[in-house]
């Protein structure tokens, strides 16, 4: 209670049990008034604190009895000498009383899940008592156990890189003996039978169960064939020994195995590197829980195909494309990748396998990289002169060879190349310039093997000729040593050279054209491809496939990565228009399958706050001023902060590093600036409080930096980062072993988001989420109500991908690219000319016989639209093909480009560039 001086003063505990007898009528009872009133007096030595037990009987829909207890504080507002007639810390436990539990209506019936609530509570939390009761509590606690990758009785294979670089098909055989033999005791009929009776299942629960198992089946006869063609396929054989030893490269020791649903996905993903078809009709998903290691896993596969290609004849091009939604994802990702592709190249060069080095590129356009390096740029534009230039663009924080930070940046004019550099003295690459290229024209003149990017970039493929490597082969090699390959001819660049006045001439192929088309392309966190971005996506993923088989003759083989699986059937069918297929298939319950089970170690402990009569940024700031004080005294009192924890006080710097930075996650940039601003006044601690930003707002280099500091601590705790203020752009792609300790304000508009944020935290070592609800809005007090549900079965609350293909508008926005992209990628190239005026245009057409009609059916081919759904988007198109060939062969026409030509405008710059711009003026 608060005393005349504005001090607290804390009330003895009381604890008072209020015998409860009633009817099963309807009606309303209040109970234990006068007894808890005097409770209340004697604890606090002072009248006027009043509350009472309320007991409300209703029937539900069924018909069956449904209490809600509740205690009120009927205190009045006013009742001297009190100064505050609150009641604090109070709790409600029921006892001696049978119950039936809820049923969560919010999720669907499953036979992997337990929908069960026992209690549902009202501005608390429920949890239950030893005695099989229920009490409520202030803050609701969730824990989420850390996985297991080893779950069946059988002893594990050896499955480390050593040992699948020398002799991997005992230890495959083995993995899959153990898959078959596990299928057998699960999921048979008998099985599935037993467990119906166990759990109670109704009929659609046990036909989802036959599916499952169905399911489980066609996963275990593809690692089956996997191994079967591992063995008899020489070539892949000794691609897939040789990308092990590559990966013992790229992990540098920290860690030298694979957790068995990585190879499993490795091996029931052979057949689409060595079959003629490439399953492309299939588009794969690599499912797994956050921190799962999904990333290692399908770089794995990339470094079996790149080797695979090498083997086989490839002896430049690029395998793979991938690319992510996300900004921060590919930064974050591109050195998981250079280091792979690092080992690769270790390995290609000691096995003495011809061909161009292994390298990766990273495609994000101007925003962070430069599209091109002009010898007389415009003002804002890269220049080479400017010797502070290159240092500005540096992409690896360390060298991927060596894994040292030995990284410097240098424009090289002889070559025209903005390279990164290695100045370690035993760094085991042997040239100046590492095989890493930034600079988009770069990536056309040296085909990277591997193209690390963004979503975004694929609209470039209408305007930039080449990209035409991205679909198919470049038109050939230029004659001057270090230029790389040549593409369309344009006035700057006369004979297709991309580096600034080239005099050289383009000569034929090395390889065959057909070899050139990348293998992969892989789209990281899938589920992020929603709403507009989704819809236009869905478009250019027609193009990409339509151009690379009109180019090159094959489809690529689409990957994907997805923290989530609701809905991803149709959303891979919606964008991709092939079959989804999934790997690894869940196990029989949510706590146990062949390649993962719950353990008894924790992951992560999530904390629902509820903050009432104090603003959210008030409870954030004593919540983070808490959890610094606390981390803060293990500095200045190591031994008895070590005693109160029972831990030992070797692990004093460990436990600062580990938990002295505290992420504060917000869905708004308002609800962040208001949180930055107040940790510069309300936070009070010893020492300095150092904060950084992760937002949409921070410049690329500050991201990049503020990264580095969190990887590398500097080695005084009052130097180091102590706060993060993040948003969603830091929900993917940031794996940063130190980060494991977040405040989140509010419950994200999506369920997929807060899997993926609060993921960021307890990677590797236990994390803490504290959760502050925003109580007044619906959402957030509907998920505090069964917030153990919302952690434990997250999955399960993840919205089907709003997503669709069939949208008018955003036809009208996609329609000029994709048809310019014809013309520059297919036209043009059979047309030994540059098509780049209107006339030039006009004349090819003609001469060739191409018709309105013609472009019309492959554009309609292209997108899929011939079903009867699709009428008003063929009329679109019909009356689209209209103007622009009537425009096209207006003699007295006054259009000089052939984007003029368009009736809805220029083609679109990026992928996000959908909704209407406003124009903002000042006054």
């Amino acid at each position: 209670m608060r005393e005349a001086n504005g001090t607290w003063r804390k009330c003895p505990k009381i604890r008072e049990p209020i015998p409860v007898s009633i009817g099963d009528a309807e009606g309303d009872y209040e109970l234990g008034e006068v007894q808890l009133t005097e409770a209340l007096r004697l604890s606090c030595g002072e009248a006027g604190f009043t509350c009472v037990i309320r007991v409300e009987v209703r029937r539900d829909m069924a018909s069956r009895t449904e209490l809600t207890i509740l205690l009120v504080n009927t205190s009045p507002k006013d009742s001297p000498p009190l100064r505050d007639t609150t009641l604090y810390e109070c709790a409600v436990e029921v006892n001696g009383i049978l119950t039936e539990p809820f049923v969560l209506e919010s999720l669907p019936d499953s036979f992997r899940y337990d929908r069960r609530v026992p209690a549902y509570g009202i501005n608390c939390g429920v949890q239950l008592t030893e005695n099989n009761g229920v009490r409520t509590t202030d803050a609701i606690v969730a824990d989420k156990p850390r996985p297991k990758y080893w779950s069946v009785d059988d002893p594990p294979p050896d499955l480390t890189f050593a040992k699948l670089a020398t002799d991997p098909v005992r230890s495959l055989t083995q993995l899959v003996e153990a898959h078959t033999k596990w299928g057998r005791e699960i999921w048979t009929a008998s099985g599935l039978d037993d467990r119906s009776r166990k759990g109670s299942w109704s009929s659609a629960m046990r036909a989802q169960a036959d599916v499952a198992a169905a399911e489980f089946w066609a996963e275990n006869k593809r690692l089956i064939d996997g191994l079967e063609l591992l063995g008899s396929a020489t070539q892949l054989l000794k691609a897939f020994t040789l990308m092990n030893r590559a990966m013992s490269y790229a992990a540098n020791g920290k860690y030298d195995e694979w957790r068995p649903f990585q190879i499993g996905f490795l091996l029931a993903n052979l057949s689409c590197i060595t079959s003629s078809d490439n399953e492309a009709e299939i588009a794969d998903v690599v499912w797994f829980a956050t921190g799962g290691g999904k990333t290692e896993t399908y770089l794995g596969l990339l470094i079996t195909a790149a080797l695979y290609d090498r083997l086989r004849g490839k002896i430049a091009g690029i395998t793979a494309w991938s690319r992510f939604p996300l900004r921060m994802l590919s930064l974050q990702q591109t050195q998981r990748f250079a280091d792979a592709m690092a080992g690769a190249e270790r390995v290609r060069r000691e096995e003495a396998i011809s061909g161009d080095p292994f390298s990766v590129g990273f495609l994000v356009g101007q925003g962070a990289t430069p599209n091109s390096i002009s010898e007389d740029p415009p003002p804002g534009d890269p220049d080479p002169e400017d010797d502070k230039m290159p240092g500005r663009y540096r992409v690896l924080l360390k060298c991927p060879f060596c894994h040292e930070k030995s990284i410097t940046m240098a424009f090289d004019r002889r070559y025209w190349r903005l390279a990164h550099q290695c100045s370690g003295e035993n760094c085991p690459w042997p040239e100046r310039d590492l095989p890493f290229y930034i600079v988009d024209d770069e990536i056309y003149r040296f085909l990277p093997t591997v193209i690390v990017g963004t979503l975004d970039k694929a609209a470039s493929i209408a305007m930039q000729g080449g990209m035409r490597c991205l679909v198919g082969s470049p038109l050939g090699v230029c004659s001057e040593e270090g230029h790389g390959y040549t593409y369309a001819p344009r006035s700057k660049k006369p004979n297709g050279c991309l580096v600034p006045g080239c005099q050289g001439r383009p000569v034929g192929l090395a390889s065959g054209e057909e070899l050139y088309a990348p293998t992969f392309r892989l789209q990281d966190e899938l589920h992020l491809l929603k709403d507009s971005l989704g819809a236009v996506d869905s478009h250019y993923e027609s193009l990409l496939d339509h151009l690379e088989s009109e180019v090159s003759g094959r489809k690529p083989k689409i990957l994907a990565s997805s923290a989530t699986l609701t809905g991803y059937e149709r959303q891979i069918r919606l964008l991709y228009r092939r079959e989804a297929r999934v790997f690894p298939v869940q196990g029989p319950s949510s706590e146990e399958g062949f390649w993962t089970s719950t353990s008894d170690d924790l992951a992560r402990r999530y904390v629902a706050v509820a903050p009432r009569g104090v603003t959210i940024e008030y409870a954030v700031d004593r919540t983070v001023t808490e959890l610094q004080s606390a981390v803060r005294r293990l500095t200045t009192e190591p031994q008895a902060v070590c005693a109160e924890a029972s831990i030992d006080a070797s692990w004093v710097e460990q436990l600062l590093s580990l938990y002295g930075v505290d992420v504060t996650y917000g869905n708004t940039l308002r609800d962040l600036d208001a949180v930055a601003r107040s940790l510069e006044t309300q936070v009070d601690v010893d020492g300095s409080l150092n904060t950084a930003s992760l937002t949409g707002r921070t410049d690329f280099e500050d991201v990049r930096a503020t990264l580095d500091r969190l990887e590398k601590p500097e080695l005084a705790f009052d130097d180091r980062l102590h706060v993060i203020t993040a948003s969603s752009m830091m929900s993917h792609g940031v794996d940063i072993d130190r980060l494991n300790v977040m405040v989140m304000l509010g419950i994200p508009l999506t369920a997929a988001e807060f899997i993926q944020a609060t993921a960021r935290v307890g990677r590797r070592w236990p994390g803490l989420v504290y959760v502050m609800h925003k109580m007044a809005r619906e959402r957030d007090a509907s998920v505090f109500r069964s917030f153990k549900k919302f952690v434990q079965q997250g999955d399960r609350f993840v919205e089907p991908i709003p997503i669709t293909r069939r949208s008018r508008r955003v036809l009208e926005k996609t329609i000029t690219g994709l048809v310019l992209a014809r013309i520059l990628m297919v036209h043009e190239p059979g047309s030994r000319d540059a098509l780049t005026t209107v006339n030039k245009l006009r004349g090819y057409f003609v001469k060739n016989g191409v018709t309105e009609g013609a472009e019309l059916e492959a554009v309609i081919r292209m997108l899929g639209f011939d079903s009867n759904l699709d009428e008003a988007l063929r009329n679109d198109l019909q009356k689209w093909f209209r103007r622009f060939f009537e425009n096209l062969m207006d003699p007295g026409g006054t259009f000089k480009w052939p984007s003029d030509l368009s009736p809805t405008g220029k083609a679109m710059r990026s992928l996000r560039d959908v909704e209407e711009e406003a124009p903002i003026l000042g006054v």
